[in-house]
């Protein structure tokens, strides 16, 4: 089911909490707005006493081996977008690119908003997801300077009011931002989001779109995929 990767029998090697109780609490992590203390707490509830530096050590060691987990075959319509991190008192820049559904493609933390931040976002998703039938951006002049380089004859649409879907995917950090009390480094906001927005794509069901019996099935068959990918058997 996972492509590289540790084997499972060595990922949960020398752990004293069975996989299931490791998995179920990188997933509450991931993919609920939670710290790490009130993950604490809900296991706490459950009758399983771990503590906050335990989940944090299961989120970034399990965590990386579940990102690359390919939820399918993303859009062909790319909406990039750039917001501003302050750590530690500096500005940062977080750019990420999503699709028409809002599947997170790429996220990249870097310290410019300029031509050559712009071109590296785009080399990266062009190596990972080829070109694209259109990009969405704001209008910020970096985007058209660094396309006219790397992807010179795809469609490019650069509007503030087109691009309300890449903007609005900054939301979840933003709120993970606060409850986290900011992000340590460039390096802590990197590894957080490149495991969260994976797991966010394993979950992001267009719930407008569907019924509730479809939703309800879908739903099942996510978190059944998101235990297949864990490595832990579902009764």
């Amino acid at each position: 089911m996972r492509s590289g990767g540790m084997p499972r029998t060595e990922l949960y090697c020398r752990h004293r909490f069975p996989p299931d109780v490791i998995a179920s609490a990188v997933w509450l992590y991931f993919r609920f707005p939670l710290s790490l203390r009130m993950v604490e707490d809900l296991l706490a509830a459950r009758g399983i006493s771990v503590s906050h530096q335990a989940v944090r050590a299961w989120a970034e060691k399990f965590g990386r081996e579940i990102r690359g987990r390919s939820t399918g075959r993303m859009g062909d319509k790319w909406h990039l977008d750039e917001v501003v991190v302050k750590i530690r008192g500096r500005r940062h820049w977080l750019w990420r690119a999503v699709d028409q559904e809002g599947f997170v493609l790429d996220v990249l933390v870097q310290s410019h908003r300029d031509k050559k931040a712009a071109k590296r976002l785009l080399r990266k998703l062009l190596k990972k997801h080829g070109l694209p039938r259109a990009m969405v951006t704001n209008k910020l002049r970096s985007y058209p300077a660094a396309k006219k380089e790397i992807a010179p004859g795809v469609e490019h649409r650069s509007h503030k009011g087109l691009n309300n879907r890449g903007e609005n995917s900054h939301q979840p950090v933003r709120r993970r931002e606060r409850i986290m009390k900011g992000f340590k480094s460039p390096g802590h906001l990197q590894r957080f989001v490149s495991i969260h927005d994976p797991i966010a794509n394993l979950f992001h069901l267009p719930r407008h779109e569907m019924t509730s019996a479809e939703f309800r099935d879908l739903r099942q068959a996510a978190l059944n995929l998101w235990w297949s990918i864990a490595g832990v058997e579902v009764a």
